[in-house]
């Protein structure tokens, strides 16, 4: 029994599935035709199409064909053109040529006689120029070679007198090197004595100070004291040479006592070794006095002076001396409130003051000034009022006047135009009488404003 039902439904599902097959393959069949029409379809227009772009391109190509030949004409027709053209240029160009051969021919011969006729014209011109120039320039020239000639005697003359003067110069040369130039030694070995003596060395350093400052200019536009004296705390005479007066009561404290006397030394040494130590001595000798003065401390004895004094050293060489042995001598005077100057350090500094008295008196003078400027306000300011004032009056005369003319036109005038119309008065017109319409300008500053009784 089971085996009947699995052998039905076994017939069945191959029945299922054989109708199932064979529905899927009428399916694809359908779809096959379909498809196979809709290429027919396309094959169709495509060779409609076809047809036509063919018959198109037949009718291009006979076109195309036309157009060949009409150009291969026009081109044998442009050939044709142009050759004829070539031999009626090459014709007129041959007669042109000839042509202008033969006007260049008598051109050329025209010119030719024209330059030969205007060239002797010339010549002549200036044959006669030129002479009329020699003879002008022989009459400027003659002066001249005139004159040359009183130079060149003037210049022999003026070279005698030179050798005669060199000779005597020479001679004057020898002489000042036989008497003058041991005099000059002598007087030099004179002057290093005398330096080597305090009084003298002192006396000299002052007056060097003194040509200082008078070449600085302070002689007129600041003040100086030499040789003030003050009594420090442990009852020592301070006695700088120099106190110079800044602005605002100020002082500066020079002092010009620098010793010179191994430099000296060093100068008058034959042995280079004996020279070298005496620099080296003065250079020491620098350091020491720099020393001495900052004990002293100047500063503290004259009023309002700053912390430092100046150290005047009588002479660059001096100066320069003492630096080459001790590079650190200005850095040590600074820091123990000394600074060393030379002549041309201290001029500089000076000249500093007198910039400082040029501005005080500026500003003196600025202060003056101002003082000045208040007081002409003030007046040019009651001034102005008085003006106002006057310009008011002005202004009423001027209203006056005009009522007058008013009145003088309306009842004085007529009557006495009617003795003329009587034949009672003169013929001649009365002059009309003319109205002042401009009133004075008032004065829109407000310092110039208001009444003229200010009090001045």
């Amino acid at each position: 029994m089971s085996t009947v039902l699995a052998a039905i439904l076994g017939a069945l599902a191959g029945g299922l599935a054989g109708a199932w097959l064979w529905g899927r393959e009428r399916g694809r069949q359908r779809r096959t035709a379909a498809a196979l029409e809709e290429t027919r379809q396309a094959l169709t227009l495509r060779d409609a199409e076809l047809q036509r772009t063919n018959a198109a391109l037949n009718a291009l190509q006979i076109e195309h064909m036309k157009l060949t030949e009409r150009a291969r004409y026009e081109d044998q027709i442009h050939n044709e053109r142009l050759a004829s053209l070539r031999d009626a240029q090459k014709t007129v160009g041959e007669m042109f040529k000839g042509l202008s051969q033969e006007a260049l021919q008598r051109n050329n011969e025209l010119f030719l006689g024209l330059a030969q006729e205007r060239l002797a014209n010339l010549t002549q011109g200036a044959s006669a120029e030129l002479h009329a120039r020699e003879q002008a320039i022989a009459h400027l020239v003659g002066p001249v070679v005139e004159r040359l000639n009183r130079v060149d005697a003037l210049l022999a003359q003026l070279e005698v007198k030179r050798e005669s003067a060199y000779q005597s110069l020479t001679d004057q040369v020898k002489a000042l090197i036989e008497s003058h130039l041991p005099r000059l030694h002598r007087e030099t070995a004179n002057l290093v004595k005398a330096l080597r003596e305090p009084a003298a060395r002192g006396r000299w350093g002052e007056l060097q100070l003194r040509r200082v400052v008078e070449m600085a200019g302070m002689l007129d536009h600041c003040d100086f004291i030499e040789q003030a004296q003050r009594t420090g705390d442990e009852g020592r005479i301070l006695r700088p040479d120099l106190v110079v007066r800044l602005p605002g009561g100020r002082h500066v404290v020079v002092d010009a006592k620098t010793p010179v006397d191994a430099y000296l030394n060093a100068v008058e040494a034959d042995d280079e070794v004996v020279r070298a130590a005496s620099l080296k001595r003065h250079a020491a000798q620098v350091h020491t006095h720099l020393g001495q003065l900052a004990k002293k401390a100047y500063w503290e004895q004259f009023p309002r002076a700053p912390e430092f004094v100046v150290m005047f050293v009588p002479g660059e060489v001096f100066f320069s001396a003492a630096l080459r042995e001790d590079p650190s001598l200005i850095e040590t005077g600074v820091d123990q409130k000394v600074i060393p100057a030379s002549p041309t350090t201290l001029i500089a500094l000076l000249r500093a003051v007198s910039y400082g008295w040029q501005q005080d008196a500026i500003a003196r003078n600025a202060e003056e000034i101002a003082a000045l400027g208040r007081e002409l306000y003030k007046r040019v300011a009651l001034l102005g009022r008085g003006w106002s004032d006057t310009g008011a009056k002005l202004a009423a005369a001027v209203q006056a006047y005009n009522k007058t003319v008013g009145t003088l036109e309306a009842r004085v005038l007529p009557q006495a135009r009617r003795f003329r119309d009587l034949r009672a008065g003169d013929e001649e017109e009365i002059a009309a009488l003319d109205v002042l319409p401009e009133e004075p300008r008032p004065l829109s500053a407000p310092e110039l404003a208001g009444p003229a009784n200010a009090e001045d």
